[in-house]
């Protein structure tokens, strides 16, 4: 019995399982018909081309030459000059660089890695420059051939209803419409629009004059861009070929403008040495005059180099004058006095008599008085014994020294009381082999100091006319007098020119785009109901300018010269005139044929 029921229970169950698929199918395929009779959109995915390597070109390409990329690159450009600024360079002050990378052991060599040293022929900073210069070609091309496609083309037809622009006037005129519009074509063409005359849709009545002003400011917008390629080449030009040497000249001395002569020289990645201008000169005699009394006692008023310079190889000699700010030009190389000192002139004997040595040593500037170091090198020397020795001199040179100042630095740049403070040193040099020196350093790691009979130092304070004699016999070093010399810097920097044009082309370029307004001017004219001629004006401005309402208003100030407004008399006569004759049309000839009462 149960079995029985059991299975009964399970039939429905099938039964009405099958039932419910069926049913489900029908409904889907319901839906399914009801989708393709819809008009709604589909929900399959779009079957997308992907844009391979050319698209990729492209993208990018829209990308670099934007006006957003542009400005960001020129903002990088610029904050990349800052490390330039605050940082030592290389190029620059190689001494300033080492000093740093002593100072400051841990930043040194991160900066050697981020090439911070030499900023400005960095990779990082030669690729933002580069992409710079690409994106403004990029970005000037296309827009130079739009400008010039503008400047062909006429200006734009006058739209259908001139009321809708932003300045509109209107008035009526006894002029006829040929005569309206020839006045003022002539007249726009008189305030440099470039005008086009058309006829209207409307009948051969209706013409109008279209006219357009203001390409300058598209023109200067190109100038500027076009005024920073040159500058960015100008630029880059004066880093890859310029020179830079610097050269201390002793007064009486002579230097030529070879390589060979400088003391330090320093040039672009392609600047090669057959670029020198050939040129030489002569420092005849150094000037200087400070402040004697005041508050600014010591401070200088004037610096002068007296030269005599050849020029290509002739040997006749020009005086010329070199002071501070206003150099010596010769040809593409600037000739700077950058700085003077004082230079002693000794003579050395060696330990058997011989001369030694002779001439001036000059000695650098350590403040403000001219209180001077320098270094006596002589290598060629033999001690009383006949020995090969070399001996060396180092101390400092006081211009004007008073014993009652209680110290040894100069009381003011004046050569007034010269005085020289010296120590002896004899060994090896390291001139012979080793590492480059400076020539105004003295190297004393293989040197001993010459002693006293007590064991101390052997030093002497000498006046001009003062003899120091070595001890055991080793020689002596006279102080014969004292001679200026003064330091030149001679620049080699193209492009100066052509930068100095861009900047200006980038001021005048900058200057049109922000003032000149681009505008346009519609003038319309057609015959209207009454007879009289309709003269309609308007204008629109390419961009917000508050001038362009007086603009318009003196443009139609002139204009009715030539087409005046019709005085409203005539215009009520005439149309009283029309009424008249409208009534009188309408009255019957004959009496006969009056309406009842007319006769009344």
């Amino acid at each position: 019995m149960s079995t029985t029921d059991t299975g009964k229970d399970v039939g429905t169950e099938t039964g009405t399982q099958g039932a419910g698929a069926a049913g489900e199918s029908e409904a889907a395929k319901e839906r399914e018909a009801a989708a393709q009779l819809s008009t709604a959109p589909s929900e399959e995915k779009l079957n997308v081309p992907s844009l391979g390597p050319l698209g990729w070109a492209r993208w990018f390409w829209r990308q670099l030459t934007s006006m957003r990329v542009a400005l960001i690159l020129l903002f990088l450009l610029s904050l990349g000059a800052i490390p330039g600024s605050v940082i030592p360079q290389t190029p620059v002050d190689a001494l300033k660089v080492e000093k740093f990378r002593a100072d400051h052991t841990t930043l040194a060599p991160l900066y050697d890695k981020l090439q911070l040293f030499d900023v400005y022929t960095s990779v990082w900073f030669s690729a933002i420059y580069i992409l710079l210069f690409v994106s403004l070609i990029g970005c000037i091309v296309p827009r130079t051939w739009q400008f010039v496609g503008q400047l062909r083309s006429r200006p734009p037809r006058a739209p259908r209803r001139l009321d809708r622009m932003p300045v509109y006037t209107t008035w009526r005129t006894e002029a006829a419409p040929d005569q309206v519009l020839g006045a003022a074509r002539t007249l726009l063409r008189r305030r440099r629009f470039r005008t086009h005359q058309e006829q209207d849709d409307g009948g051969p009545s209706r013409g109008a004059v279209a006219s357009e002003k203001g390409y300058l400011r598209e023109a200067g917008n190109l100038a500027f861009h076009i005024a920073l390629i040159v500058l960015l080449l100008a630029f880059a030009s004066g880093q890859l070929f310029k020179s830079e040497g610097r050269k201390l000249i002793v007064q009486g001395d002579s230097f030529s403008n070879v390589l060979t002569q400088y003391d330090d020289f320093q040039s672009g990645s392609l600047f090669t040495s057959d670029m020198l201008d050939p040129f030489s000169f002569r420092l005849k005699d150094f000037h200087a005059t400070y402040e004697t009394s005041g508050p600014n006692k010591g401070t200088a008023r004037d610096y002068r180099a007296e030269i005599t310079h050849t020029e290509g190889g002739t040997s006749e000699g020009t005086e010329s004058t070199i002071k501070v700010n206003h150099p010596l030009q010769v040809g593409s190389s600037k000739v700077y006095l950058i700085a003077n000192g004082y230079a002693p002139v000794v003579s050395v004997k060696d330990g058997k008599g011989n001369l030694a040595y002779r001439g001036p040593v000059p000695f650098l500037q350590q403040d403000n008085n001219q209180t001077s170091s320098g270094v006596v090198k002589v290598p060629d020397y033999v001690d009383a014994k006949g020995r090969k020795d070399q001996v060396g001199f180092q101390g400092f040179f006081v211009p004007d020294f008073q014993p009652d100042s209680g110290t040894m630095f100069s009381q003011s740049p004046l050569l007034k009381n010269p005085a020289m403070f010296l120590t002896a040193y004899h060994g090896n040099l390291g001139v012979d082999g080793g590492p480059a020196q400076n020539v105004y350093q003295l190297d004393t790691d293989n040197m001993e100091k010459f002693k006293e009979k007590d064991g101390s130092p052997f030093a002497k304070k000498l006046t001009p006319g003062d003899t120091m004699t070595l001890p055991n016999g080793a020689g002596s070093l006279e102080f014969e007098g004292v001679k200026e010399w003064a330091n030149f810097q001679v620049s080699h920097q193209v492009g100066n020119g052509w930068a100095l044009g861009g900047a200006l082309a980038a001021i005048a370029g900058l200057a049109g785009s922000l003032f000149i307004q681009r505008r346009r001017v519609w003038v319309r004219a057609y015959a209207g109901d009454d007879g009289r001629t309709v003269v309609e004006m308007a204008a629109l401005g390419r961009s917000e300018s508050a001038r362009l309402p007086d603009e318009l208003a003196s443009l139609a100030t002139d204009m009715q010269d030539a087409a005046p407004v019709a005085s409203e008399t005539s215009a009520d006569a005439a149309d009283e005139a029309a009424t008249d004759e409208a009534d009188a049309s309408k009255t019957p000839a004959d009496p006969a044929q009056a309406p009842e009462g007319a006769g009344k």
